[in-house]
This record gives structure tokens, sequence and C-alpha cells, in this order.
């Protein structure tokens, strides 16, 4: 069950268990229960957004090059602080890790398959990522899966939260809706290691079967695609129209994705649109 199925299973006016019990019945830490979210302060919000751009602009800065350029703007942050908004936002630095040999802690891991692969029809490789999006006053998680060689965004949600359960949903309806992949890739992050992500492809279901790829640690460029996808959203619709709230956020990612999909030429793919690649191979 996701965390807000089993806060839903609490009743706190049990006559006979006491919420401990209850919690523990359901597997939920009584500190996940109590918590209340607190709102992002104002500056770091204007920290993360001109983190967002930078990161756009350029993936091999690191928290030091980022410090300075905040810097040159006028915000006096540091290291540790530009670290933490960072993690926060699941923004990571891309550079050559030395080859020495270290023990990995990922418990579920899985090999990159698309080096030297040839991508010659459609739902053969689907990319799926999550990314941070500015809304006013706040922020929110945007998870899309792209289809690599018709580059049609066959899936998407927003959330205010990056559970493993919500992007396991985000995969089950888009290959109920367009059938199961050959081959789905994804980063190293905890969503996409987690044990709900990896039974998504073993138990029965839409995605039965379905081979799992990971990119390297640190190495944005290997899902480049939906990288550049989120750079397209991102520069000529979201930071041009601020979303006002959550609801905003959806139909605005709505309205772009179909404009993305059905009329948006790419010249990588003939300089059709996702929706022609894809009826073209059909």
């Amino acid at each position: 069950m996701s965390r807000s199925e089993q806060r839903a299973m609490i009743d706190r006016s049990h006559g006979e268990l006491t919420i401990a019990a209850q919690c523990a019945a359901v597997g939920l830490p009584r500190s996940t229960l109590y918590y209340k979210p607190r709102p992002a302060k104002e500056e770091d919000l204007r920290t993360m957004r001109l983190l967002d751009e930078l990161h756009l602009e350029d993936p091999t800065r690191g928290t030091r090059r980022l410090c300075l350029e905040l810097q040159e703007q006028g915000m006096p942050v540091g290291r540790a602080k530009v670290r933490s908004l960072m993690r926060r936002m699941r923004l990571g630095c891309v550079y050559r890790r030395p080859r020495t040999t270290v023990v990995d802690a990922i418990k579920h891991k899985h090999p990159y398959l698309l080096k030297g692969l040839v991508i010659d029809r459609p739902h053969q490789v689907w990319a799926i990522d999550i990314t941070y999006v500015p809304i006013r006053g706040g922020y929110m998680y945007l998870c899309a899966i792209i289809d690599l060689y018709s580059r049609y965004i066959v899936g998407w949600s927003v959330s205010n939260t990056m559970e493993a359960e919500w992007v396991c949903t985000v995969v089950r309806d888009a290959a109920s809706v367009h059938g199961r992949p050959e081959i789905i890739n994804s980063d190293q992050g905890s969503q996409f290691t987690s044990d709900a992500y990896q039974k998504l492809f073993k138990e029965g279901g839409p995605c039965q079967g379905v081979r799992i790829s990971m990119d390297g640690k640190g190495r944005a460029i290997d899902n480049v695609f939906i990288e550049r996808f989120w750079r397209t959203l991102k520069h000529e619709h979201i930071y041009l129209r601020p979303p006002e709230d959550g609801v905003d956020l959806c139909r605005t990612c709505s309205q772009f994705i179909h404009y993305y999909n059905h009329r948006r030429k790419h010249s990588s793919i003939g300089n059709v649109p996702p929706i022609k690649r894809l009826s073209m191979a059909a």
C-alpha cells in the first residue's frame, strides 16, 4: 500500500486499538502519521528555480560552480545548501567517475541495455524519469515516459511527493493503453530501485516481462531524450507561464504534451510530430 492508503486506514477514535498498534499493523511509522509538511521558504524556492535553469543550461556544473553562479546573482549560499536543494530536486551533476572498485549499496541494480542498440520500432524502448517543476509558492514533481523511437510521451503524471507506487502507477497505466515495451530505461533513483518497481515487471499484469535498463550513476546523458523533453517543457512553456498550483500544472502539462505529441515537429525523426512517426511505423 502507498503511504496515503496506510494513513487512511488509521482510525484515531478507535475504542480498542491504540494508534501505535494500528500503525504497527499496517507497517506505518508513527512519525509518518503525525508528520505535517511545512511549506518551502520563499528564499529556497527562488534558489531552486535558478538551480533548475542553471542545471538545464549545463548539467556538468557541480556544487562549487553552482555556488559561484548563485553568488554572482546575489544569492549568498554555500555548497552544503546547494547540495541539499539539489538532492531535494533530484538533480545530479554529470561527470566521468574514476574506474575504481566500489561496492554499490543499491539493492536492485540493472545494467545499461541501450549501448549500441538499434532502436527501429515503436515501443521497443521506453525511457522514464522524474523532474522538479516550479509553481507559484512551491513546487511539484512530474514523471513522464517517452517512446525513444517516436519521441511520443506515452504516459505522465504530477505529484507533490516522489513515492515508488506513484511511479509504478504511471508505468502500469501507460502499458495498459499502449501495450508493454520490450525495455524500459531509467536512472538509479530510489523509486526505480525500490521493491515495488521491481515487482511491477515480475508479477502478472500489463508490465510483466519488460526488461529493466538503468543509466550509470552521474550519467544523465544516458537518458538524453527524456532530459531533452524536460528542457523543452520548461523553457518553452512552464518558465514562460508559471502554473499557479497543482491543478493549473496538470492542465498546462496536458495542453503542452498534447501539442508536443501531435503538432511539434522533431528534426531528429524527419521533421514530423511524434504521432505521425508512431502511425507511420504501425
